[in-house]
């Protein structure tokens, strides 16, 4: 609360509660976890759209669509709280400290989320925060990237006879360097689906330890820029050549990897076309 805006529109915020309350001391307000889905504004649940069209502040991340933040309430106040690579507006820490603040000041606060809040979001670490310190959180959850990118792709992320069991891996790496956090033998398997989020600078270490693994360098896969949006942009490959094909395309972030042999399944892969994977423009 260092900023002055931010102590502005506290300071405003609690007028607000007061004069709806008059002499009854208002009591802290509600934080909603909302998860937005993978950027497409119609893929959002009915019970998101109220709250995110009643709420007093909304803190977004970098996920968050346009078309999503224009649902918002004519008087509500939006707070961009977004990371990249190299780069937080804003620290988990100063996060958890906003939404407490302006809870506490009795607003009905909207964490936005990209995806689901619960898968990959550190909603779980907000939700906790705020619980200790005796604010009730309510969490919707929003369509996963996973899920929506390959609804829209037409790839069903498990299928009889060709994946038994669907795997969401993190991408990420441990202080920037470039092999995912996770790695083992269990996650090449032929007959499971892998999607990968936030994989772009760890693929070229993901695919080698796979294929070490044992999983076949043929493997279809997917990787899927800005999925279900107007910009959404697609890169089909064999696995062995999948990080080539990402980097000539020059995809950028977010990129959803999705690997297994139900890429193959979706009316979009370009089989029986081998050498040369194809990229596909979508809207």
């Amino acid at each position: 609360m260092q900023i002055p805006e931010l102590r502005k529109l506290l300071d405003v915020l609690k007028e607000k509660r007061e004069s709806e309350n008059g002499a009854r001391k208002p009591g802290p307000g509600n934080v909603f976890l909302v998860g937005t889905g993978p950027g497409d504004p119609e893929l959002l649940t009915i019970k998101a759209m109220r709250v995110i069209e009643n709420a007093d502040l909304l803190l977004y991340d970098r996920l968050v669509s346009n078309d999503v933040l224009d649902l918002v309430g004519p008087g509500a106040r939006l707070l961009y709280v977004g990371k990249t690579a190299g780069y937080h507006s804003r620290t988990q820490e100063e996060i958890h400290e906003l939404l407490l603040s302006f809870a506490e000041a009795g607003a009905n606060v909207v964490r936005l989320k990209g995806g689901d809040p619960l898968v990959f979001g550190r909603g779980g670490e907000e939700m906790d925060f705020l619980q200790q310190q005796g604010i009730e959180v309510k969490v919707i959850p929003g369509i996963t990237a996973a899920s929506g990118i390959a609804a829209e792709l037409g790839i069903p992320l498990t299928h009889r006879g060709v994946a038994n069991s669907v795997k969401f891996l993190t991408g990420h790496s441990r202080k920037g360097g470039k092999d995912p956090l996770f790695v083992a033998e269990n996650a090449a398997d032929p007959d499971s689906t892998l999607v990968v989020y936030m994989g772009l600078s760890t693929l070229p270490s993901l695919a080698s330890k796979l294929m070490f693994h044992g999983l076949p360098e043929d493997t279809p896969t997917a990787a899927i820029e800005r999925g279900t949006t107007p910009q959404q942009r697609i890169v089909f490959a064999e696995l062995k050549d999948l990080a080539d094909e990402i980097a000539s395309q020059e995809l950028v972030s977010p990129t959803l990897i999705v690997i297994g042999k139900v890429v193959a399944l979706s009316p979009l892969w370009p089989h029986p076309v081998r050498e040369t994977p194809i990229l596909v423009e979508s809207r």
